[in-house]
């Protein structure tokens, strides 16, 4: 039936104008009014579109804006000072340690979304290694030379800048696991430990990476001779955008659409991605030994891992230690990092596991707002 101009009338008088959802109760017999419907979400859709691009081409990367300077250097190396915030300052300092694969900024991120920013301001004096950008030229270097050479020597230049014996240490993923092989070395100058998502028992078989990794089937040796020496930072990447492919390549990208003209979630959204593309290659040799005596021997964990002449015992460490768990982590299983607190003789472990995933553990709302004044809070009461 053909209805008249009243009815078609009426029949725009029963959609509410303050519907959040402009195509619910639409008489889609109507084809006028469903014509009309679309070209209005399609002129939104623009309009959010024109905006959100406007955004985005104004924007400019503005990473690692925490006041620092440089205070030393060794081949691509850089150890970072952040001075603290704070009238008063706590005595013991704090080195952060993150991974050999991505950029350090990422604890650094931007205002309002930096681990850095909270502890300066939370009275610490804060050194954050910059690992550099590994090129041909260190193709050679091994797990050793960055633990027993770079990490060591710049212990030793916070120890005698500050005058203390010993220092606190966090690690971040590969970067805790490095922190955990340097205090099982040298105990004697590590005074707290905080692991944030660092991977120690390498067993589970409920995570893609170990999986891949698999001795049966991955030669880790012949990859790095194909890829001539070091690990490209495109290999890298396509791994760990391919373990969650729908997220990675689809639903973030709708997301951002959704949210395209909020210019605080576009500077939000546009800082992320520029880290999370921003990747290094790898040293061959660290990558090597780290697949063969971690994911494949797990030796880490049993105490049999040798970096250089030396072993590595995590029995020798005896001082407190804090594990951050992200409760929603594809990376770094929950076990694999409270397995540390099991293998060492400390008598002062905590657990935190916050609601997050990964990479959240750094830069989401939540954890600026409770993990980090309660991670701070825990290495002031052992800092004094």
């Amino acid at each position: 039936m053909v209805k008249t101009g009243n009815q078609h009338a009426k029949s725009r008088e029963k959609r509410p104008h303050d519907n959040p959802n402009p195509t619910e109760n639409v008489d889609y017999g109507d084809s006028f009014e469903f014509q009309r419907v679309m070209m209005e979400e399609q002129l939104k859709s623009f309009q959010k579109f024109k905006q959100g691009l406007s955004h985005a081409s104004e924007w400019e990367a503005q990473v690692g804006q925490t006041p620092h300077h440089v205070v030393y250097e060794e081949g691509k190396c850089r150890l970072l000072h952040y001075k603290a915030q704070t009238p008063t300052t706590h005595k013991t300092p704090l080195l952060i340690v993150f991974s050999l694969i991505n950029r350090s900024y990422i604890l650094d991120l931007k205002p309002g979304k930096s681990v850095v920013e909270k502890m300066v301001q939370a009275g610490f004096d804060v050194y954050l290694i910059d690992w550099g950008v590994t090129g041909p030229a260190d193709q050679f270097l091994t797990l050793d030379d960055y633990i027993n050479r770079y990490m060591y020597r710049m212990v030793e230049h916070i120890r005698q800048a500050t005058g203390e014996d010993q220092i606190n240490i966090m690690g971040y993923c590969m970067g805790g696991t490095m922190v955990g092989m340097y205090a099982a070395l040298y105990p004697e100058k590590v005074r707290n430990l905080i692991m944030m998502a660092s991977p120690f028992d390498f067993s589970t078989e409920n995570c893609l990476l170990n999986l891949w990794a698999d001795k049966e089937h991955f030669d880790v040796n012949k990859l790095v001779s194909a890829m001539g020496g070091n690990v490209p930072a495109w290999y890298l990447q396509s791994c760990f955008t391919i373990m969650k492919p729908l997220h990675n390549m689809l639903d973030k990208y709708i997301r951002f659409f959704d949210k395209m003209e909020n210019e605080a979630f576009v500077d939000d959204f546009l800082t992320m991605e520029y880290w999370v593309n921003d990747n290094i290659p790898l040293a061959g040799p660290v990558y090597t030994q780290f697949v063969e005596d971690c994911f494949h021997e797990n030796k880490l964990i049993q105490n049999e891992l040798r970096l250089g002449t030396q072993m590595v015992d995590l029995s020798k460490i005896t001082c407190p230690i804090l594990s951050i768990i992200a409760e929603h982590d594809h990376l770094v299983l929950p076990e694999s990092s409270t397995a540390l607190n099991q293998a060492t003789q400390s008598q002062d472990t905590e657990v935190i596991q916050f609601p997050t995933g990964h990479i959240g553990l750094s830069v989401s709302r939540g954890a600026m707002k409770e993990l980090w004044p309660k991670s701070a809070q825990w290495l002031e009461k052992r800092s004094q």
